[in-house]
């Protein structure tokens, strides 16, 4: 799959194509990642890229000519990219997007700054705007980079273990359950027996019951309108009925 991030400071993102996740899957030939410099496109001696927005007002405005040629450039190297403007106006970036956006055979970001790019760019150029949340940066950099990541992992193989993916929080319904690791006990708590017993059914149970436990205390909207399966609803009956008995009894 190919990435192609079109910034005016490509010094940011490239040093984190090289670490973790995104150097292993470049390496093994998964992805190939870059970052383009919109101002090499630009015309001029001094590679303008921006101008002073129509109709006045404060701040400056992506000017249009080098962002289309940065994107068609970029398009030349994977035709089949699909262009993406990170913005807060775009839609709410989530995990079905995230793996949508994974079949896809390259993508390219579109990362503007200032007061934001110019709308014809927008209507003619780019097939999605993607907000990863209701808050402003100061490009969009930082915010493609998060979307990359997301989507990235989703690629078959570049996890290492096919179940990694699948099992993380948001790819079902429910949070991820609790994890632990080594030593046993930390500053007096120790890790669950059930993990140590090795029992493997008992071991999933455990699991399943902890995912139910983090999305109710942490994520309860997400449990809102489900269809749960006979174990989950086993566990809630089970909730339910402790719960009922306290309230009696108090």
């Amino acid at each position: 799959m190919d990435f192609t991030v079109l910034t005016i400071f490509p010094e940011m993102v490239e040093p984190y194509l090289q670490y973790g996740m995104f150097r292993k899957a470049a390496e093994e030939g998964y992805i190939r990642a870059s970052a383009a410099n919109i101002r090499d496109y630009a015309s001029g001696r001094h590679r303008v890229t921006d101008d002073k927005p129509y109709g006045g007002g404060c701040g400056m405005v992506m000017k249009p000519e080098p962002l289309t040629a940065a994107i068609h450039a970029a398009k030349e190297r994977c035709p089949g990219a699909r262009v993406i403007h990170m913005t807060p106006q775009g839609r709410p970036f989530d995990q079905e997007m995230a793996r949508n956006l994974s079949l896809c055979s390259g993508l390219v970001f579109v990362c503007g700054r200032y007061e934001g790019i110019d709308e014809r760019v927008v209507a003619h150029a780019v097939d999605e705007e993607i907000s990863i949340g209701d808050y402003v940066l100061t490009g969009g950099e930082l915010a493609a980079l998060v979307v990359m990541d997301a989507v990235i992992r989703l690629i078959p193989g570049v996890l290492g273990g096919e179940e990694s993916a699948e099992k993380d929080s948001f790819t079902g319904r429910l949070l991820e359950h609790a994890h632990y690791t080594r030593p046993a006990v930390y500053h007096g708590e120790s890790v669950p027996d059930i993990l140590l017993s090795g029992n493997h059914a008992a071991i999933e149970s455990w699991r399943l019951e902890s995912s139910l436990v983090r999305t109710f205390l942490k994520r309860p909207d997400l449990m809102e309108d489900s269809v749960f399966s006979k174990e989950e609803a086993r566990i809630l009956t089970r909730w339910r009925d402790r719960l009922s008995r306290i309230i009696d009894n108090s």
